[in-house]
């Protein structure tokens, strides 16, 4: 007898397709959802009002010292265009820039400007707000089996190891 897969096996309570809804991927979703909107929250109380949740690519994948664009879209599994696109609004806002790499001219590598690293601090604030808050509401040993099962299950698809 093959063992059945979780698929294909029966799911208890559950019939047709609500497993749709209920699903380890749809609920890690909706807490990215609340969290970030938290952040979000947050930067516009601290007069960042002007981020948006697009930025938070940028935020997780850009490098202090600069990083490439094409780098970065692999980071965050876009297209170079759509961080082009992206590059240019924070660009607009005062917080990046572009700027020749030095190990080859012929590059580009994308930096924040010293503003951009004012919002980026502001942005970690919001962060350690609203992980505080979200510890707070779950209890340390959930938040901590929690942060402990996301880090290994994450880990082979971590590509931000090298991000400073």
């Amino acid at each position: 007898m093959t063992a059945r897969s979780p698929r294909t096996a029966p799911l208890a309570g559950r019939t047709g397709t609500a497993w749709r809804h209920a699903n380890v991927g749809r609920l890690l979703n909706n807490a990215v959802r609340r969290f970030e909107s938290r952040v979000l929250q947050l930067m516009a109380e601290s007069g960042h009002g002007e981020t948006r949740i697009a930025h938070v690519s940028l935020t997780r994948n850009l490098d202090v010292e600069g990083t490439r664009l094409t780098e970065l879209a692999r980071r965050a599994s876009m297209s170079k265009q759509a961080m082009g696109e992206l590059v240019d609004q924070c660009a607009e806002l005062g917080l990046v820039s572009r700027e020749a790499d030095p190990s080859d001219r012929r590059a580009r590598l994308v930096r924040f400007t010293p503003a951009g690293l004012k919002w980026l601090e502001a942005f970690g604030d919001a962060v350690d707000v609203a992980e505080a808050e979200m510890r707070k509401e779950l209890g340390k040993a959930a938040m901590d089996a929690i942060l402990q099962g996301l880090q290994a299950y994450g880990a082979r698809f971590d590509t931000l190891s090298d991000v400073r």
